[in-house]
C-alpha cells in the first residue's frame, strides 16, 4: 500500500457526525473533518520517510542509563521489504576496535538534522577513559514530534519483536507541548513494551522476556511520583511462541473517556478514570501538588487530554529496573545498583552478543496507523 502521511501545523480538527473532540497537529495545512473510523495518519513503510520520522541523537539513555547510542544512519535504521528495520550493533564496529573504552564521541552536529536532540546525563558528548565505557551499542529511536501530533484516536501498529539478550523494544507516546510540566506530569503511553531474552524469567517462574508484552500509561505530579501499577497491564504467549516469531498488531484506542490496551484485536485491559480523574486513579497523596486539577481541558482524562505524538524504538538494558536483577535463565551480567554498569555489560559481551542473530535481533515495523474515534 502506498504510504500516506498528511499533517497540519497547530490545526485543530473537529470530528464530523457526533465523533469526540479530536485534535490533530500535522506538517502541511487541511481542513479536513474526519467521520469515526476515518484513517488520519499511516505509514506503510514502503520508503523511509524522513519528513514523518526524525531520529533521536542522544547517548542520554533515555533517562534509564541505557547502553545504546541512538543516531541517524542506515546500519540502525532502514526500510526493506515493506517494513521498518531498526536494528542494534555494536558501537565498536562503526567508530573502530576499542573506541567505546577509550574514544571520544560528540553527537553536537552542524546542521539541523545532525543536531544532538538530548543533551541530559551526558547525551551529547562522553570518552572512553578510566574504566568508563561510550555506550558500547548503537541502535535508533524515530519520533513524529515535529509531523504528526494528535488528541484521541486508535493507534495501530504492526510489529515483530526482536530476539536477544537485554534488548528492549518499545513503542509508545509522549505529549507534543508537556501541558502539565515535565515527566510523568504530562503523562506517557506506552502501547507495547518487551525484552528480547527468549529465556528469562522472574522469582515467579514467568517468562519475562520476549513471550511478555506489557502496555502503561505513566502519569503523575513528578518524579518519582507515578501512578503507572494502576494503569498496566502484561499479556503472555503460549510457551516457545514469544512475540519475536510473528507480526503483532498493539493497538489503543483513547477517546475522551477511557484508553483501552489491545492485542490483536482482543482488549488487554480498559483504563476509565473515576470521577476524580488520574489523580484518584493514582492514589497519590492529598498532600502533593496536583499538576491537573483547574488547569484541564479535561479534568477525568487530564494529563491524556493533549496531543501526543508516536515513537518507535529499540534500546539496550539500563539501570532502571526494567531488567531486575533477580530474574533467571539468562545470566543478567550487570547490577542495577551498581556503578559501572556499562563496563559490567561490555565485559560479558560473549555471553549476550551471539544472541543478536541478524533480522531477528530487529524490531521491524510493517505500518503505523491511527483512526478518528
Amino acid at each position: 500500500m502506498k504510504s500516506f502521511v498528511c499533517v497540519a501545523l497547530l490545526a485543530t480538527v473537529a470530528l464530523a457526525r457526533g465523533a469526540s473532540n479530536i485534535s490533530i497537529s500535522r506538517t502541511n495545512r487541511r481542513g479536513e473533518t474526519y467521520a469515526p473510523g476515518d484513517l488520519i495518519f499511516a505509514d506503510e513503510f514502503n520508503t523511509l520517510d524522513f519528513a514523518t520520522w526524525g531520529h533521536e541523537i542522544t547517548m542520554s539513555g533515555g533517562g534509564n542509563w541505557e547502553f545504546q547510542v541512538y543516531s541517524n544512519n542506515r546500519q540502525n535504521s532502514f526500510v526493506r521489504d515493506g517494513a521498518l528495520h531498526i536494528k542494534p550493533t555494536l558501537t565498536n564496529d562503526y567508530y573502530g576496535d576499542n573506541f567505546a573504552e577509550t574514544g571520544t564521541l560528540s553527537l553536537l552536529g552542524g546542521s539541523p538534522a545532525d543536531e544532538c536532540t538530548n543533551p541530559a546525563f551526558y547525551g551529547c558528548e562522553r570518552t572512553g577513559a578510566g574504566g568508563n565505557l561510550i555506550n558500547p551499542t548503537m541502535s535508533a529511536r524515530l519520533r513524529t514530534v515535529n509531523s504528526f501530533s494528535f488528541k484521541y484516536g486508535r493507534i495501530e501498529v504492526r510489529a515483530r519483536l526482536p530476539a536477544g539478550d537485554w534488548l528492549w523494544p518499545a513503542i509508545w507516546m509522549l505529549p507534543r507541548y508537556n501541558k502539565y510540566g515535565t515527566w510523568p506530569a504530562s503523562g506517557e503511553i506506552d502501547i507495547m513494551e518487551s525484552r528480547g531474552n527468549r529465556k528469562l524469567f522472574n522469582p515467579q517462574g514467568v517468562n519475562i522476556g520476549a513471550e511478555q508484552v506489557s502496555a502503561t500509561l505513566h502519569y503523575g505530579p513528578f518524579f518519582p511520583h507515578n501512578g503507572f501499577m494502576n494503569a498496566h497491564a502484561e499479556v503472555n504467549s503460549a510457551p516457545d511462541a514469544g512475540f519475536d516469531r510473528d507480526f503483532h498488531t498493539y493497538a489503543v484506542e483513547w477517546t475522551d473517556q477511557h484508553i483501552k490496551f489491545i492485542l490483536d484485536g482482543a482488549e488487554v485491559k480498559t483504563i476509565t478514570p473515576p470521577a476524580g480523574g488520574f489523580w484518584e486513579l493514582g492514589e497519590f497523596d492529598n498532600a502533593l501538588p496536583n499538576p491537573w486539577a483547574g488547569n484541564a481541558e479535561n479534568p477525568r482524562m487530564a494529563p491524556f487530554d493533549q496531543e501526543y505524538y508516536i515513537i518507535l524504538n529499540l534500546a539496550v538494558g539500563g539501570t532502571n529496573g526494567f531488567f531486575p536483577d533477580d530474574v533467571s535463565g539468562s545470566r543478567k551480567p550487570w547490577n542495577n545498583a551498581a556503578g559501572n554498569a556499562f563496563s559490567d555489560f561490555w565485559a560479558a559481551r560473549n555471553e549476550w552478543y551471539p544472541t543478536w542473530q541478524g533480522d531477528d535481533a530487529s524490531l521491524l515495523v510493517d505500518y503505523v496507523r491511527v483512526y478518528a474515534v
